[in-house]
């Protein structure tokens, strides 16, 4: 297990530099540069540019700044905001939590709901409400997720007023049922493209299990159909599931990036595109080495819960 771990958390930091240094080159060598918001303003001159330029070190050779920047991030320093000079990890850690509730909340809802159908529709093979979920999916998964999120504000809030439109609050309110209230839509809107996925790989992966040996010895023995479903056809079926969970949090951090757009929910998607908007580069930079960190944890993760549930399983 510790020859696993300290092989994995080497391939971990190499994708971390590999990630780092394309996102720093991208942004750095992108039109406009970091120093576009400058140039934009009213009176502000060439010569008083390459003055911010030379006190931010925008000036140096661009290998330069990456290794100036990336002997920071190491120890901690993930730099300054453009935008109003708070330190990028001050600024990500005040949107973290909005994020991570939102993806919690919306990774229960597809879980739990795309599980049920998926096994659901596999004792059903072939009936009704499996051709009617298999055709559901395929909807949920053909149509963005901000379209979605469109007609979802313009039905239950313009039209029915029942939930509130965007932001994570009301301001001068901040109860538990005035969070619930505004996080329901963006939740639900972000879980419906998952729960398809999950619907559907938790149907092959229950009808992989039923005709397995052991389940039709389990049927042999006289077990109730309950029994034999509950103790035996899910708990197989889940682990395949717990990988894809892994694998599907940059499906749910892309998801979260455009549904906090529509919502205006104050997370770290939002954050991200204001601070392109704004070319705030030491935030953008922070917020991918952020999503990069998740996406890791989250794969390893899966991985051990995988090997700790599954004795078939070993990390040698």
């Amino acid at each position: 297990m510790l020859r696993y771990l300290a092989s994995r958390l080497g391939q971990s930091l190499l994708l971390l530099l590999i990630v780092s240094f394309i996102g720093f080159a991208v942004l750095n060598l992108a039109p406009g540069g970091p120093l576009s918001q400058f140039a934009l303003s009213p009176g502000m001159t060439q010569e008083q540019i390459d003055k911010i330029a030379s006190q931010m070190g925008l000036d140096r050779p661009l290998p330069v700044q990456y290794l100036d920047w990336f002997s920071h991030l190491v120890v901690g320093d993930w730099g300054t905001s453009y935008r109003d000079g708070q330190p990028v990890l001050h600024v990500i850690g005040s949107h973290l939590f909005a994020t991570l509730l939102l993806m919690g909340t919306a990774t229960v809802i597809s879980v739990s709901l795309g599980s049920t159908i998926g096994i659901f529709s596999a004792l059903k093979r072939g009936s009704t409400f499996d051709y009617t979920m298999t055709v559901l999916a395929m909807i949920a998964l053909s149509i963005p997720t901000f379209w979605f999120g469109l007609i979802a504000i313009y039905v239950f809030s313009l039209s029915l007023g029942w939930l509130p439109a965007g932001n994570m609050y009301t301001v001068g309110d901040g109860s538990v049922l005035d969070y619930l209230r505004h996080l329901i839509m963006p939740a639900v809107v972000l879980a419906l493209v998952d729960v398809a996925i999950w619907s559907r790989y938790m149907r092959t992966s229950t009808l992989n299990v039923i005709n397995q040996d052991f389940v039709r010895t389990a049927r042999a023995k006289g077990l109730t159909r309950r029994r034999v479903l509950l103790k035996h056809v899910v708990g197989n079926s889940l682990v395949p599931m717990i990988t894809l969970a892994g694998l599907q949090l940059p499906m749910v951090l892309g998801g979260a990036l455009v549904t906090e757009t529509v919502f205006t929910w104050p997370g770290m998607g939002r954050l991200f595109l204001d601070s392109l908007g704004y070319s705030d580069y030491p935030v953008v930079m922070g917020l991918l080495m952020a999503s990069a960190l998740l996406v890791l944890i989250g794969n390893l993760a899966a991985d051990l819960i995988v090997a700790l549930i599954d004795p078939r399983i070993r990390l040698d």
